[in-house]
């Protein structure tokens, strides 16, 4: 066996995400340049609107309280729950759903104005809100225009209120007649696979190390799974929930943003527990409901990523090994004769969307951009992996295999900020405007790639 067969063995025999929880039945850019420069591209295609896939009603739910699992999570193995009160959602707390920044904060902003005037219409202009959000949307907007662009929300104003109540509902139903009959009901394989990756999930981030927090995830994800059995649980689909859940507990409490990618010993855990502490019951309820709605929506659009042999992702692959041996030749050249294959690294960053390279807040910039972009999630993320792959194409070509799998398994992106993730999708947006209406321009034979 040679060398490279045996080092492509052992990183396969290593990789976390080559495991699954079995499927089951249940029992029930602003770009990064200047506006200037901005002018010398062409605008983003017109994006398309989010189609609500969704078509889940439970008929006659019970109104039991469910049982939540116990925080002590220190041994995966121990699946012992403890009875654990959550309140219902009240259907009457909806307001945050139409936030959008007070009048007086957008005064001195013409961003902010743009939004306003935006979100606070009747009836929204959804591709005016994709022009907005491309590139890059304020704190105090990113809840309610995530909710829209997701398709969660309807557009027209009205019908909101009343929508977001039914979906919290439904939700809290669901929770209700899953864990309220106890861990014995539960499929065990899936919920200790789920147990196991929460604690895992987005570590560079203190805000998803709070007990309590970790409950919420545990149940949207059982929740999910449940109700997916075509796909069942894949490792990945854990890290796509929080973006969702920060952004929604940041529209309650702003201040938490200094914790969204806090190292250990930057930050005061008991300030960090006290504010999360601060969130009354109905509110994290809420939070979770509408981050399941979204998880949701997310993964509708990206299904194949996550059903037997994730065929969307094998294909997203291929395109980007076509697209860099395209753009950088001698790059693809040097990877392939030091005996690299692509799934070997980009497998990561397709199942997680790059989540695992790149900060939470680098991620929820990026995110904004996606939602604008028709198919952000799965076309135009390709176009994202391929610039972020050709950013280190001077440091790769030096490097031999174990060095090369080294850095892309952990690449330097510690102190990236929102300037660098824009652009990166500014260079994103630059190849899909080449390359995305050529696919002629894949092939290879001809090209000498950039030198």
């Amino acid at each position: 066996m040679s060398s490279n067969t045996r080092n492509t063995a052992t990183l396969r025999s290593q990789s976390g995400f080559w495991r699954r929880a079995p499927a089951f039945t249940p029992t029930e850019v602003d770009f990064a340049f200047s506006n200037d420069m901005l002018d010398a591209f062409d605008e983003p295609a017109t994006p398309l609107p989010f189609k609500d896939q969704t078509n889940m009603d439970v008929s006659n739910p019970t109104t039991e309280q469910p049982q939540s699992i116990s925080p002590n999570t220190a041994d995966p193995k121990d699946l012992s729950t403890q009875p654990e009160h959550r309140e219902s959602i009240d259907p009457g707390d909806s307001a945050e759903v139409n936030s959008i920044g007070s009048p007086a904060s957008s005064e001195k902003d013409p961003l902010m104005q743009k939004y306003h005037a935006v979100l606070s219409a009747a009836n929204i202009d959804l591709e005016q809100l994709q022009k907005l959000s491309w590139k890059g949307i304020p704190a105090e907007c990113r809840g309610t225009s995530w909710r829209l662009l997701m398709g969660y929300l309807p557009l027209n104003a009205s019908r909101r209120e009343l929508t977001v109540q039914r979906k919290r509902k439904e939700y809290d139903d669901w929770v209700g007649q899953t864990f309220s009959r106890g861990e014995d009901s539960l499929d065990r394989t899936l919920w200790h696979q789920i147990r196991i990756d929460v604690p895992r999930t987005t570590p560079g981030s203190p805000i998803f190390q709070s007990q309590r927090i970790q409950r919420s995830l545990e149940r949207v994800l059982y929740c999910w799974a449940a109700r997916h059995p075509a796909s069942g649980y894949v490792q990945g689909i854990n890290d796509l929930l929080t973006p969702f859940y920060y952004v929604f507990i940041e529209q309650h409490l702003p201040q938490i943003s200094q914790y969204a990618s806090a190292t250990n010993t930057d930050y005061n855990a008991s300030a960090l527990e006290a504010l999360l502490g601060s969130l009354d019951d109905k509110t994290v309820s809420a939070i979770e409901a509408d981050s399941f709605w979204c998880l949701t929506k997310l993964l509708d659009g990206i299904q194949d990523n996550y059903t037997h042999a994730q065929p969307g992702i094998q294909r997203q692959i291929v395109k980007l090994k076509e697209l860099v041996a395209r753009i950088d030749g001698p790059l693809a050249a040097h990877l392939d004769s030091e005996g690299v294959e692509f799934i070997q690294f980009a497998f990561r960053w397709c199942n997680c969307l790059l989540m695992r390279e790149m900060n939470l807040a680098s991620t929820i910039r990026m995110w904004d951009t996606y939602l604008a972009e028709p198919n952000g999630f799965s076309d135009f993320h390709t176009y994202v992996c391929a610039a972020f792959l050709l950013k280190w194409s001077a440091e790769l070509r030096k490097l031999d295999f174990q060095k090369i799998m080294m850095f892309l398994q952990s690449p330097p992106t510690e102190s990236w900020g929102v300037k660098d993730v824009e652009l990166l999708l500014s260079e994103a947006y630059m190849y899909k405007c080449l390359y995305h209406n050529s696919p002629s321009h894949y092939s290879t034979g001809n090209s000498s790639g950039r030198r």
